[in-house]
């Protein structure tokens, strides 16, 4: 199945209701599930973003293609090797949620408003990071949390691959409606 166009992935994450739903996107991943609670109060863009990326399939059948033991794991790169995106640029929505083990961050280049689908999971707190990059979310539970410290521990190569692919198998949005 061909990737949304870019036009089309942005009307997706403007039609994104965050004032009627809360927002979790789970990842089913090669080495189990991830839950992500996004938080919409301190960077909707980030939200309404992934919420799309999600639901249009774009992040099924990627990989996680960055490790660093005791940083973080990176993905949502279409073509798996931490150089594409979906042809758009989000601004920077710094805040002050602490990059600690868990948190779900946007990546960029150099350019502070330079995210667009690559995303990362901190496997330690990571203070450098903190007002220098999106965090949007968190795992949901402890067992989200193992997940990814299992995606962590994963042996890596040259360029932080991984040496047997973390695949993404399916990105799941699930809704809830605010009480």
């Amino acid at each position: 199945m061909p990737k949304p166009s870019a036009a089309e992935l942005q009307a997706a994450a403007k039609a994104v209701d965050l004032e009627g739903f809360d927002y979790e996107v789970v990842l089913d991943t090669s080495l189990g599930a991830i839950r992500l609670k996004l938080d919409p109060k301190v960077a909707p863009g980030h939200v309404r973003n992934m919420v799309a990326l999600a639901e249009s399939g774009y992040y099924d059948g990627g990989c996680f293609h960055r490790i660093i033991k005791g940083f973080m794991i990176q993905g949502g790169c279409p073509e798996g090797t931490g150089t594409g995106g979906p042809g758009y640029k989000i601004p920077a929505e710094f805040n002050a949620t602490p990059h600690e083990p868990g948190v779900l961050s946007m990546a960029r280049t150099n350019d502070p408003n330079s995210a667009g689908s690559q995303f990362f999971i901190c496997l330690e707190r990571v203070p450098h990071l903190d007002r220098q990059y999106t965090a949007f979310g968190k795992t949901a539970d402890d067992a989200s949390l193992q997940v990814v410290k299992s995606i962590g521990s994963v042996r890596t190569g040259g360029n932080d691959r991984p040496a047997e692919a973390v695949v993404i198998k399916k990105a799941t949005v699930v809704k809830t409606p605010k009480q």
